[in-house]
């Protein structure tokens, strides 16, 4: 989730959360988010934000390679997930990544009153996408890249599938146009459709996007997701 607002406090805190992720799905240390958390509620109303705008991707390396979250994790990713309800005015894409969010942490919890676990969370709607243009549904991908991975089946991964091509397009765009955030996103869900057309070097492609987005942990995070769904080493 990217907010135009974004604070320079939160978005630094997002970029050392997307920092976390990446060394954990590089397999090396991962410091839990709530380690992060000073004593005061201020601070904690920070993390949670940044939480929040991370999304489901923050227990990305837990799904993945099949582990189980820090427990203080956890309950701040639980926290983050309650503290911020959609409104009955939010935007859809917002819905759909705290749907990703909820659907995330109902893997980690037990069924029941004491938890989060159980069916997965109703889908929101996704009639927003079926009219887009390949430009326009490229960018509402890439917001919502943390719906890119394997065993996710939801109305957006299906739009997904229904136009490789479209969403190639919008990575050779994304990148002419050096918005390296799209771009590593568009490449993520790549990794995951069938019909992606062999001419456009999309390994190439991600490295390139990684050398020159080399800033911004977010768009690292997205590469490194996409190589590692690419090498099925979660399997």
């Amino acid at each position: 989730m990217e907010q135009s607002g974004t604070s320079p406090l939160l978005l630094g805190t997002v970029q050392d959360l997307a920092a976390g992720v990446v060394s954990a799905l590089r397999g090396g240390d991962h410091a839990p988010s709530a380690n992060r958390a000073a004593v005061d509620d201020g601070a904690e109303q920070l993390l949670l934000a940044a939480v929040r705008v991370t999304g489901a991707d923050l227990l990305l390396p837990n799904v993945l390679l099949r582990t189980r979250p820090d427990e203080a994790e956890l309950t701040v990713f639980r926290k983050a997930v309650d503290a911020f309800p959609p409104r009955p005015d939010t935007a859809p894409a917002i819905r759909w990544s705290h749907w990703a969010m909820t659907r995330t942490l109902r893997r980690f919890e037990p069924p029941g009153p004491q938890g989060h676990g159980g069916d997965g969370p109703p889908e929101p709607e996704a009639t927003w996408l079926d009219d887009a243009s390949w430009q326009t549904l490229t960018h509402r991908l890439a917001v919502l890249a943390a719906l890119a991975v394997p065993d996710v089946d939801c109305a957006v991964t299906r739009a997904a599938r229904r136009r490789p091509v479209d969403v190639a397009r919008g990575f050779v765009r994304a990148v002419r146009r050096r918005d390296w955030q799209q771009a590593a996103g568009a490449g993520r869900w790549l990794t995951l459709l069938d019909g992606v057309p062999s001419t456009l070097g999309l390994e190439a492609g991600l490295d390139f996007v990684e050398l020159m987005g080399d800033t911004d942990p977010r768009v690292t995070l997205q590469v490194q997701a996409a190589r590692t769904i690419r090498t099925g080493v979660f399997v």
